[in-house]
C-alpha cells in the first residue's frame, strides 16, 4: 500500500485530548500529526468551563485543603456507582495532581485553583480552571503548546477510515484533504480523540433513550466515529447509558446559566411555579427531571448569589445583555417571567422553611448554599440540554483500545469522549465536575506519553 504522509503518531481530533497527545507524543520524541474534520477545531474542550480536578496538587496545599487521589477515587466512585472502568477512575486519579503541574508548567496552560466553594461530586475543592471559566482559553493553551513544538493541525480534514495491512493490523488513515479528493497517512501509531456520540441522533436515540428529546449543545463533531470505528475492529464497549447533561441553559440565549446559583442556594421551578425535584443532584443529573417536565423551567436566585456568580465573565455577560429578570419580591417577579404569583411566593417560602433548617424539604434537598433566598430576587426561563455521551471504547490503563476479549488492538489508543468514562454505567446522575475534561487532557496524555515510549521501544 502507498501513503502520502508519513508519520510516527496521527492523532484523530483536536480537542482538549488530541491536543494533549499530541503534545506528550511530541515530547516523547516521537513525530505527530493531528488531522481535525471540522474546518475549526476545539470539541467540547472549547465549550466547557476548562475545569479539571486534581486531588494532592500543591495548590491545594497552600490553601490548607487536605486532599489525596484515594478521597478522589472514593468521591468518584461515590457518584458514579458501579460501572465497567473503575480502574480508570483509579490510574486518572492517581495521575490527577501531575496533569496539573504539567499543564501549567509544560504546556502553559493558565490555571488556577477554585478554592472558593466545592463543585458537584468532590468533597473538597479540586477543580483547577482558567480564571474566566472559559475551556476556549485552556484550548488556545494547548494550542500554542502544539504549534510551539511545530506540530501539524490540519483541521478540514476528516478521517473517512482506518487502514490496516495484510494481517489485520492498524498502519494509518484515509483522509479527506482540502483541495483534494483524499490522502493516506502511514502511522506507526493512532489516537482516536474525536470524542463522543452526542451528536448522532441514531446513536443517542440506542444508547441513551431518556435525554434523545433534550436538544443537544456539544461539539458538532461529536459523531461517534470512534464508536463506529471501534465496533468494526471487535473493539469493547462501555458505559455507553452515560451522558453529561446540562439542566439549565438559558432560553433563547442558548448559553448555560452558571449552575453557581443554584449550588449557592436558587432553585428550579416549572410553569406552574413549582419545585419538582432536588436541585443538589447537580447540573447533570438535574437535566433529566427537567426534560421530564414537558413544560417551560425557570431558574430563581437572589442578588447575594448573583454577586457571587458575578465572577465568572460568562454570567457577566449574560446579565449584561438582559439575559435575567428582577423584582424585589417574588410577587413583583412572577408576571415578569409568566408565572403565578401566589404559588410562586409560596414555593419560595417553603423552600426558605427548610434551608432555614426548621422543617425538612419537600424534596429532600441537603445543601442549600447560602439559601434563604432573600429579595431582590432574579430568574429566567431555561431548558435542559445535552452535553456529551460518556460511553465509548473499552480502554486499558495506558489507553489501548480493548477487544470484547480483553485483548489490546496493536497500535490503537483512544480517550476523551471516544473513550468509556467514570461517570457510570448508565444516565447522568453520575457526572462529577471536570471528569469530562480529566478523560480527555488525562487520557490524551497518557494515550500520547505511551505511543512514544512503545516507538522508542
Amino acid at each position: 500500500m502507498n501513503f502520502d504522509v508519513e508519520t510516527d503518531v496521527l492523532v484523530i481530533g483536536a480537542g482538549g485530548c488530541g491536543l494533549a497527545a499530541a503534545v506528550a507524543a511530541h515530547d516523547g520524541g516521537a513525530s505527530v500529526m493531528v488531522v481535525e474534520k471540522l474546518d475549526r477545531a476545539g470539541g467540547n474542550t472549547a465549550l466547557s468551563t476548562g475545569s479539571l480536578p486534581g486531588a494532592g496538587t500543591r495548590y491545594q496545599r497552600e490553601r490548607g485543603i487536605d486532599d489525596s487521589p484515594e478521597r478522589m477515587i472514593e468521591d468518584l466512585l461515590r457518584t458514579a456507582g458501579p460501572h465497567d472502568v473503575p480502574e480508570i477512575t483509579q490510574v486518572l486519579a492517581y495521575e490527577s495532581a501531575d496533569l496539573i503541574e504539567w499543564l501549567m508548567q509544560k504546556v502553559g496552560a493558565r490555571m488556577r485553583l477554585i478554592h472558593e466553594y466545592k463543585h458537584i461530586g468532590h468533597s473538597v475543592p479540586r477543580l483547577h480552571a482558567p480564571d474566566s471559566r472559559r475551556g476556549a482559553d485552556l484550548f488556545d493553551d494547548l494550542v500554542r503548546a502544539v504549534e510551539s513544538r511545530g506540530v501539524p493541525i490540519a483541521v478540514g480534514n476528516p478521517v473517512r477510515e482506518l487502514l490496516a495491512d495484510s494481517r489485520g493490523e492498524l498502519i494509518g488513515a484515509r483522509v479527506e484533504g482540502q483541495g483534494v479528493t483524499s490522502y493516506s497517512i502511514r502511522a506507526r501509531k493512532l489516537v482516536l480523540a474525536t470524542n463522543g456520540y452526542a451528536g448522532n441522533r441514531d446513536l443517542v436515540q440506542r444508547h441513551c433513550p431518556e435525554i434523545a428529546g433534550a436538544e443537544y449543545f456539544g461539539s458538532r463533531g461529536s459523531e461517534g466515529e470512534a464508536v463506529l470505528w471501534g465496533e468494526k475492529l471487535g473493539a469493547g464497549l462501555g458505559n455507553m447509558a452515560a451522558y453529561q447533561g446540562y439542566a439549565a441553559v438559558a432560553y433563547p440565549h442558548g448559553s448555560l446559566v452558571s449552575w453557581t446559583t443554584v449550588e449557592k442556594g436558587g432553585i428550579l421551578v416549572n410553569a406552574r411555579a413549582e419545585r419538582f425535584g432536588h436541585e443538589d443532584t447537580g447540573y447533570s443529573g438535574y437535566a433529566r427531571d427537567v426534560l421530564a417536565q414537558a413544560c417551560d423551567v425557570y431558574a430563581i436566585f437572589d442578588q447575594r448569589i448573583c454577586d457571587i456568580t458575578m465572577g465568572e465573565i460568562d454570567f457577566r455577560e449574560q446579565m449584561a445583555l438582559g439575559g435575567f429578570k428582577t423584582a424585589s419580591s417574588a410577587r413583583e417577579l412572577a408576571p415578569l417571567l409568566g408565572l403565578d404569583a401566589s404559588v410562586l411566593e409560596r414555593t419560595i417560602e417553603a423552600y426558605n422553611v427548610a434551608a432555614r433548617g426548621t422543617a425538612a424539604d419537600a424534596f429532600a434537598r441537603k445543601d442549600f448554599g447560602i439559601a434563604p433566598l432573600v429579595p431582590p430576587l432574579y430568574g429566567c426561563r431555561v431548558v435542559p440540554g445535552l452535553f456529551h455521551t460518556q460511553g465509548g471504547l473499552l480502554i486499558d490503563k495506558q489507553a489501548h483500545v480493548l477487544r470484547r476479549d480483553g485483548s489490546v488492538i496493536a497500535h490503537l489508543f483512544a480517550g476523551g469522549g471516544a473513550a468509556a468514562g467514570i461517570c457510570g454505567k448508565s444516565g447522568a446522575r453520575g457526572y462529577a465536575s471536570g471528569a469530562g475534561l480529566l478523560t480527555a487532557v488525562g487520557l490524551g496524555r497518557i494515550a500520547g506519553r505511551t505511543a512514544a515510549a512503545e516507538l522508542r521501544g
